[in-house]
């Protein structure tokens, strides 16, 4: 028997950022760290770095001309043909960069979209990364642009190929534009049918108390779904693994059912072309009645990660949504801190420590989770005929009795139950005179 092939090296790429008045040295070395893991989660590695302090952009090469030549030797010491702008560039400064150097240029949006069309794993997800894609590429479209079909891993455009790699001239050109919008077209048409019957979904449930995990991208949310839920859902130790909403119900309590949906992890300078193309994954949380914002506190800037999340929710117009802060990861802090920050945060009502993998915490989580969605409960006093049988048993199932006693032959009851079944069953009618 043959040994079995190994797995080939993972591409070396330059990283390159920019520091600028407004943005400190240090943010911008963290910015790039974050970017060197965005390249090891779409099958690359840093082969090098390079960081710029600059008072402005500039326009036609981003970083300086200097620092623009500095670019090829760079990537030949280190092996890399590939160079990633921590920054968006312009389709202009793309191709002065890619003509000056000789090299392939990609943008933070360009990896992070390959990114996308790594983990895109249902037929949604795969039309929204197809949208994004083509939306990105449009502007850009160049016979040079191979990067965003290549094979390995699967990053192809869906449904493409290798859009404007085909032939010279601008003819071609306008052909493959024409191409993609009417792709996008039908895309958006897809989506939209899509969203349409998400939300027919999403009324047949609206009986039930919906939860929506949210936060930056490896917070360790799906660790924590899998935590509360049970669910086997996808938990790995990289950026951007979850692409999909997943929705599963959770037992809270004897008579407390809510349904609890992990979201896609959000990441500083997100694309803002992304929230329209994965606005069928985010409709779950603007749906939702409480959303859960977790933050990894073991991260050492974990503060700047919340306020990047709080800045995408605002955007989002999700600001004024009941919010429960869930500081996780509390195992990977100082040991002597861990039941101290648990305390801490348990006293707190918006707020509480966790640890989705070692489950401190998570009983106060269940508990306050409870209690927000216990908000939604009125108690009622009822009197009603012993003959309405089936509405009795509703009652017994959905509520909480709280006194019960007969009179001729009506049934006399305390009940404690959501305010959505006081309406759909019309129980003012049954109130005591």
């Amino acid at each position: 028997m043959s040994d079995p092939v190994a797995p080939p090296s993972p591409q070396p790429v330059l990283l390159v950022g920019v520091s600028l008045p407004h943005i400190p040295v240090w943010e911008a070395e963290d910015s790039l760290d974050e970017l060197s893991r965005l390249a090891h989660t779409a099958t690359l590695r840093e082969g090098a770095r390079l960081l710029q302090h600059r008072e402005r952009i500039d326009p036609t090469y981003y970083i300086g001309k200097g620092k623009a030549d500095e670019l090829k030797p760079l990537a030949q010491g280190c092996g890399a043909d590939l160079v990633v702008f921590d920054n968006d560039l312009s389709p202009a400064q793309m191709r002065n960069l890619e003509k000056l150097t000789g090299l392939r240029i990609l943008d933070r949006s360009g990896l992070i979209l390959d990114i996308f069309a790594l983990h895109a794993r249902t037929h949604t997800a795969q039309l929204q990364v197809e949208l994004a894609q083509l939306n990105y590429l449009l502007p850009r479209l160049t016979r040079q642009w191979s990067h965003l079909s290549r094979q390995a891993g699967g990053g192809a455009i869906r449904g493409m190929g290798a859009v404007g790699v085909r032939g010279p001239g601008e003819t071609q050109l306008e052909i493959d534009r024409r191409l993609i919008r009417r792709r996008i077209s039908e895309l958006n048409l897809k989506l939209e049918r899509i969203s349409g019957q998400l939300a027919t979904s999403r009324k047949k449930r609206r009986e039930e108390f919906k939860v929506a995990l949210v936060g930056y991208t490896n917070a360790g949310k799906s660790t924590l779904m899998r935590a509360l839920s049970g669910a086997q859902v996808l938990v790995a130790d990289q950026l951007f693994a979850t692409l999909d909403s997943t929705t599963r119900a959770v037992q809270l309590g004897q008579r407390r059912k809510i349904l609890l949906t992990d979201t896609v992890g959000f990441i500083r300078r997100l694309p803002h072309h992304l929230f329209a193309s994965f606005h069928a994954t985010l409709e779950e949380a603007l749906q939702a009645d409480l959303l859960l914002h977790v933050v990894d506190m073991s991260h050492p800037q974990y503060e700047q990660q919340k306020t990047t999340v709080d800045a995408v929710l605002r955007e989002l117009g999700l600001e004024d949504k009941p919010t429960l802060l869930v500081y996780n990861k509390i195992d990977r802090v100082d040991p002597a801190e861990e039941e101290r920050l648990a305390r801490h945060y348990a006293r707190q009502a918006g707020a509480v420590a966790v640890s989705a993998l070692s489950g401190v915490g998570l009983k106060i989580l269940r508990e306050k989770i409870l209690f927000y969605s216990q908000e939604e409960e009125v108690t009622v006093d009822l009197h009603i005929p012993q003959q309405e049988g089936r509405l009795l048993s509703q009652l017994h199932h959905q509520g909480e009795v709280l006194a019960q006693d007969f009179a001729e032959d009506q049934v006399r009851l305390r009940v404690r139950l959501d305010r959505f079944w006081v309406r759909r069953w019309r129980l003012e009618r049954f109130a005591p005179a």
